[in-house]
């Protein structure tokens, strides 16, 4: 099944002014000037910061994402998702009045998203329900954001109002083969790894089976994919040089310097010729691609495309894991825009964990490193085995569900086995 948010949201946007009229207004309607009053003294007591923590800690659990338990837990899931689909086939999707929901409101639209998120365990059962977006359904919304990885705002905005819309059935399918990838994948681990989960964009660093330490992503484009493996980090560079792939050459740095004949400089990327001789960016013909001859090598600083770390693990992509000047990018829902490689935000704590065993390092040393620009490669005395997996849906113990969207559609196309992706 093919889901398109943009269609989805078609409706909304030829709604007219019936859903532009004022959020007080449609309040007003059928409440007197004393109702509304309460309701908007007991907003302003929410707190939405609270709301959010506690979503966040019923998602972001010790259990990592790949292990034996989440296989266990996904069976469980599994059972409760088959019964509710037998017996009802899905839930009602959501109208065009759930969009824009948000906390202070009064509409009926309000009362229907809270049987819907009951259905889903984001709120607590209850026999009647009122049209208020309130403190229990602010609550709700955002653990429901929590669980489908989405920016944690507490409003039905476009993100949120699409992943209402999955119906259940094609979360039941999600459930059932990532159940499959978990217990193939399961048998691979070792007591101590780094799990990248590509559709979550998110990183984790496991010991002893627990979450140790997890960091937001952001991973391949869909024409750009992160490659699926099993591997080993075997180094850790500080402050590194980036030699820009050819691939990356072909595809986006021409195109770059036709719009920009500086760019090269603004970014300090030199150019080299096989001998090692360095070229003005004027020596080649832009108009062409006889810049793929080339090697273009950018300098280590602030501007360096790997920021102050890359992590080093075998593979034969030519793909690694680094840091990044482009912070801004991991407070995104949907982080795949890279050419394949691994960013890292926090990487400093990850590589003083995988340093823990060289001795000297840790994490005031890795930053110290970082701040004060040092350039150097350091090979690990004990490589850490690294899992690049794709893994759409997962469940912990405490019955928490999570999804995410098939961005390389793997699961539209059944895809259990990486061995040969």
């Amino acid at each position: 099944m093919r889901l398109n948010r943009r269609r989805l949201l078609t409706s909304i946007a030829a709604a007219g002014a019936g859903l532009a009229m004022p959020a007080v207004v449609r309040a007003a309607e059928g409440d007197n000037f004393w109702d509304i009053f309460k309701r908007d003294n007991a907003m302003r007591n929410v707190d939405q910061s609270g709301n959010t923590a506690t979503a966040r800690s019923l998602v972001d659990t010790i259990e990592p994402v790949l292990s034996y338990d989440t296989a266990y837990n996904l069976q469980l899931a599994i059972q409760n998702y088959e019964a509710f689909v037998a017996a009802n086939g899905s839930w009602d999707e959501p109208g065009r009045e759930t969009y824009g929901l948000k906390l202070g409101e009064s509409r009926r639209a309000a009362a229907l998203l809270k049987r819907r998120l009951m259905i889903n365990g984001d709120m607590q059962l209850e026999k009647r329900v009122d049209n208020d977006f309130d403190d229990k359904l602010d609550a709700a919304v955002r653990l429901f954001q929590a669980r489908h990885g989405l920016v944690i705002n507490g409003m039905v905005d476009e993100a949120t109002f699409y992943a209402l819309a999955v119906p259940a059935d094609y979360r039941l399918n999600q459930l059932r083969l990532n159940a499959q990838r978990i217990e193939q994948w399961a048998s691979a681990l070792s007591d101590r790894y780094i799990v990248v989960n590509i559709p979550a964009a998110t990183i984790e660093a496991v010991e002893a089976s627990q979450v140790v330490q997890r960091h937001t992503a952001v991973v391949g484009k869909v024409d750009r994919a992160t490659p699926i493996l099993n591997s080993k980090v075997h180094q850790v560079k500080f402050n590194p040089y980036w030699t820009v792939p050819k691939s990356i050459i072909e595809k986006d740095l021409i195109r770059y310097m036709n719009e920009d004949p500086e760019y090269l400089t603004k970014f300090n990327i030199r150019i080299f010729d096989g001998k090692g001789s360095e070229l003005p960016p004027t020596a080649i013909d832009w108009s062409t691609t006889e810049a793929v001859k080339y090697t273009f090598r950018q300098d280590p600083g602030g501007e360096n495309s790997m920021g102050h770390c890359k992590i080093d693990f075998y593979n034969p992509y030519d793909v690694y894991m680094h840091d990044t000047p482009q912070k801004a990018l991991f407070g995104e829902n949907a982080r795949f825009h890279s050419s394949g490689c691994v960013r890292c935000e926090g990487i400093d704590s990850l590589a003083a964990w995988l340093l823990r065993d060289n001795g000297g390092w840790d994490l005031p040393t890795v930053q110290a490193a970082f701040t004060g620009g040092l350039r150097e490669d350091v090979p690990l005395m004990v490589q850490v085995p690294i899992h690049t997996t794709y893994i759409t849906a997962w469940a912990n113990r405490q019955g928490t569900v999570s999804f995410r969207d098939d961005v390389y559609r793997y699961d539209s196309a059944g895809i259990v086995s990486f061995a040969n992706t």
